[in-house]
């Protein structure tokens, strides 16, 4: 299969013709071929998505909404057909894929109810015969770039809110899985989304994503991914005056105090810190223990961890799958090392797997390191794999201390059965997101999503907060008084 970008509503080559293989990270499978587009392309979508914007604003927002509808039932009856597409071009296990479509369907129904709200608010003038309120506009031409790990559940979380709020948008996914791009394409040509309303461009984040923000008529661009590549994001669309969202990595931890249900503790660090093996922005990366119980957790987890399962996750007994690639694999072993390096003790894994069956794929065992510092590299930096570090504490104001240290501030969790220290972490933890009682994944769509610190720049996606990214406030005065009036100073 060789990919084509979709502009104008109808699939078009790319001028260049440069193309790399679509790898399948479990087997080393060619699943297809993705093109490097140029900025031309760029061009065509974003005067393609400029074009139809003026008139797609028209529309009213629950007819636009109608549309949103319809592509969820259309993710709904094709739910199986995309999670096995995903599993085979992301890696992720067949029942997590299930659940990243479910997101996508969730996203659009959600989003779709948002066209018959889309809030804004009346207020009391201070003038008599005057009325005042605030309603939403849409922006224009939306650019979104969208990283690998989610490639149709964050797709949704910013293309549906930019859809229903009167935007088009010309949306750049990740080359390593442009598979799900594809098909949700094909989706919105099915349900006669109008032409240029939705545009997908492929190509290398250097080359079109770097377009995309410098391009004149692209009034907003929402961004998830790295870091390092988040803050270029930032300095360049900062130059040019527009408005970014910005969603980057973690280094998300859960605390588990000396009261902590243990066995409850340890099936959500397995299930956070080795899920989409530990490919997440949400992922467990630390496990920060009261010393009381440190080593009753640590029996649990690598008992746990000897039960799990890897390779390839279209087998449905597979609990790890592969890692994206083999840049990856590489990043995580080169962790790994600096950890036993710095004096931290490996408890389980800790290797690249690669005798068979997994000479083909890109696997790395599940991995434990205890004893960790705080100041270690390990505990700070994100490692974007199947990696723990286990950090002892002596008390609930020390555990919200080492959470904190970081520089990144996406998800935090607390096992505990003490209220008073459950109310106290709630409130203390700096992160956009706190779990009590569970691990550091499983955000639901209808609620803010993003973080603090390095994690973001204030924007969130998900929820209704995701409309702030997508709309101007317009403040409207109405005055029926038939004369003049001069506010603050005929009051």
């Amino acid at each position: 299969m060789k990919l084509k970008n979709f502009i104008g509503g109808k699939w078009i080559e790319a001028e260049t013709h440069q193309r790399v293989p679509i790898i399948n990270p479990a087997n080393g499978e060619v699943l297809g071929e993705v093109p490097l587009s140029t900025n031309h392309e760029v061009d065509l979508a974003v005067s393609a998505a400029k074009k139809a914007q003026k008139q797609w604003a028209l529309v009213p927002a629950p007819k636009r909404a109608e549309y949103l509808y319809e592509i969820g039932f259309k993710l709904k009856e094709k739910k199986e057909y995309l999670a096995q597409i995903l599993t085979k071009e992301m890696g992720k296990v067949i029942e997590e894929a299930r659940g990243e479509v479910q997101e996508g369907i969730d996203m659009a129904f959600y989003m779709a109810g948002e066209g018959r709200r889309l809030f804004g608010e009346t207020t009391p003038s201070e003038l008599a015969d005057k009325f005042a309120m605030s309603v939403r506009s849409p922006i224009g031409v939306v650019g979104l770039i969208t990283p690998w790990n989610f490639p149709i559940a964050i797709a949704t979380w910013k293309s549906f809110p930019a859809l229903v709020a009167g935007n088009t948008f010309v949306w750049k996914p990740s080359v390593e899985t442009p598979l799900m791009a594809y098909e949700l394409g094909k989706i919105f040509e099915e349900v006669g989304l109008p032409e240029g309303v939705a545009n997908i461009v492929f190509g290398a984040g250097t080359e079109v994503g770097t377009a995309l923000i410098e391009h004149p008529e692209v009034k907003v661009i929402s961004f998830t991914g790295s870091n390092a590549t988040g803050s270029k994001v930032a300095e360049l669309g900062g130059r040019h005056l527009k408005k970014v969202s910005l969603e980057m990595g973690g280094k998300n931890a859960v605390i588990v105090m000396d009261d902590a249900d243990l066995n409850l503790a340890t099936e959500a660090i397995i299930w956070s810190a080795f899920g989409t093996a530990g490919q997440r922005c949400t992922a467990c990366s630390r496990v920060i223990v009261h010393k009381d119980v440190k080593g009753k957790l640590e029996e649990r987890l690598v008992e746990a961890i000897s039960h799990l399962t890897i390779g390839d996750g279209l087998d449905p007994t597979v609990k790890v799958g592969p890692v994206i690639n083999q840049s990856a694999l590489e990043k995580i072993d080169h962790y790994v090392q600096i950890g036993k390096q710095e004096g931290a003790k490996l408890l389980a894994g800790g290797n690249i797997l690669s005798t068979p069956p997994f000479e083909n794929g890109y696997y790395f065992e599940p991995t434990v390191f205890t004893d960790v510092k705080n100041e270690m590299t390990i505990a700070q930096e994100e490692i974007f794999g199947p990696v723990v570090s286990i950090i002892e504490v002596n008390s609930l104001e020390e555990a919200i201390e080492v959470n904190n240290s970081v520089k990144f501030g996406l998800s935090s969790s607390i096992f505990s059965q003490d209220v008073n220290k459950i109310f106290k972490a709630q409130r203390d933890l700096d992160t956009g997101i706190v779990y009590i009682n569970a691990g550091t994944t499983g955000a639901e769509i209808h609620l803010p999503f993003g973080g603090t610190k390095g994690t973001g720049n204030g924007h969130r996606d998900s929820g209704q907060a995701a409309l702030d990214v997508y709309t101007e406030w317009k403040s409207v005065y109405v005055d029926y008084s038939g004369k003049l009036q001069r506010a603050q100073i005929d009051n």
